[in-house]
């Protein structure tokens, strides 16, 4: 009898001190800010505000939350102090965009991989980046035309973010070549979609360029289904985001995943035998340059 007592203690314990915590962002002015990336620190879990600045997360309460948004400071705030969020305007990130004259009568898509198998899962909260290097042949072919997305989705039209990243010293995703938000949509189904971003002024680094994928954790990408859990056997309500990104499975020396709050890489030294290649997951993202 003690014995059951101190379980149902135990899980009444277990449910109490996990919290679901609302709240809202908004800029100075008390504007809601929308898709604002919200990560509990150094965990695998994050949501992303809605389009009204409001968000949804499940966490301890003495947590840490880190909140990230282009064009705004980066905030950390504890998670029972997170009602109302105010971020404040990153003055070092409003870059001029200068457009250039192009002629644009050259181009290539770069980014292919030998065995284009690709695959399809549940990614999770984080942000998966590709690393495209720097080669002398793009010289006459400097700008980025347009980047093309392979997608998984089974709702009408669903939402992600695209983000380009500069290159850190130590080879890591550095600074944001962008001062706002490049949000986009996909269809129903497994597709290739291509989006101009020609009006970003944007040209290939010479150290190389990542570019990133975002799943937003927001209600417009949600399905939900009734599903019988193996374990149990009762039906129980399961939630997926869409859209899925599609994954070539190649070999790389290194992968950078966005986890945490915090860019994370593995190497050829994390796994067994340091000697071979790793073989990982890549996110199926082509580049087209242009002159």
């Amino acid at each position: 009898m003690k014995e059951n007592r101190l379980l149902v203690l135990l899980l009444l314990i277990s449910v109490t001190v996990m919290a679901q915590v609302k709240g809202i962002v908004v800029d100075e002015s008390g504007k809601p800010i929308p898709y604002v990336n919200i990560w509990v620190e150094n965990e695998n879990n994050s949501t992303t505000s809605e389009e009204n600045g409001e968000f949804t997360i499940n966490c301890l309460p003495n947590k840490n939350l880190i909140f990230s948004a282009l064009g705004y400071e980066k905030k950390t705030v504890k998670a029972t102090e997170s009602e109302k969020v105010i971020l404040k305007i990153n003055a070092l990130e409003l870059k001029e965009v200068v457009i250039a004259k192009r002629f644009e009568t050259r181009e290539i898509e770069i980014g292919k991989v030998k065995n284009e198998t690709y695959q399809a899962f549940e990614n999770g909260p984080r942000i998966d980046a590709k690393f495209f290097p720097y080669y002398l042949k793009y010289k006459r072919t400097r700008y980025i035309k347009q980047v093309n997305f392979f997608t998984d989705s089974q709702l009408e039209s669903a939402s992600f973010k695209v983000h380009f990243f500069m290159v850190n010293s130590d080879g890591s995703p550095g600074d944001e070549l962008l001062n706002k938000d490049f949000i986009v949509s996909v269809k129903k189904g497994v597709k290739k979609t291509f989006f101009d971003v020609t009006d970003f002024g944007l040209k290939m680094p010479k150290n190389g360029i990542f570019v990133g994928f975002e799943k937003l954790i927001i209600e417009k990408n949600k399905l939900e289904k009734e599903v019988r859990d193996s374990n149990t056997g009762k039906m129980i309500i399961q939630k997926a985001y869409f859209p899925y990104v599609l994954y070539n499975f190649v070999e790389r020396d290194f992968v950078f995943t966005f986890l945490g709050g915090k860019w994370n890489k593995q190497t050829k030294q994390d796994i067994a035998n340091p000697s071979d290649k790793m073989s990982v997951y890549e996110p199926a993202i082509n580049l087209i340059l242009t002159n």
